[in-house]
């Protein structure tokens, strides 16, 4: 047994070692092809996602007000900076 376990320990860690430079290949292999792809579309119009919370029934964005929540133990530094005060 205390032979057997650095044998397959090493095998596992050899195996993962080697998927996990599989993985970050393919990474740097999109990153790369991104970089040339966002290059030719600097004149191409942005496309932008919309949740559909946004949306109403017929799939336009809603002119309603939206609801939000400021907690009052928020301790937001750009408050102060901008001379707001909390409630």
């Amino acid at each position: 047994m205390t032979l057997l376990f650095p044998i397959i320990y090493s095998a596992v860690l050899t195996y993962l070692v080697w998927k996990a430079f599989k993985v970050m290949s393919n990474g740097w292999s999109i990153s790369g092809t991104e970089k040339k792809r966002s290059n030719r579309s600097n004149f191409q119009q942005k496309s932008y996602t919309i949740h559909p919370e946004l949306l109403d029934k017929s799939g336009n964005i809603t002119e309603e007000e939206l609801l939000t929540v400021r907690f009052s133990n928020d301790n937001d530094s750009s408050l102060e900076e901008k001379g707001s005060t909390t409630d």
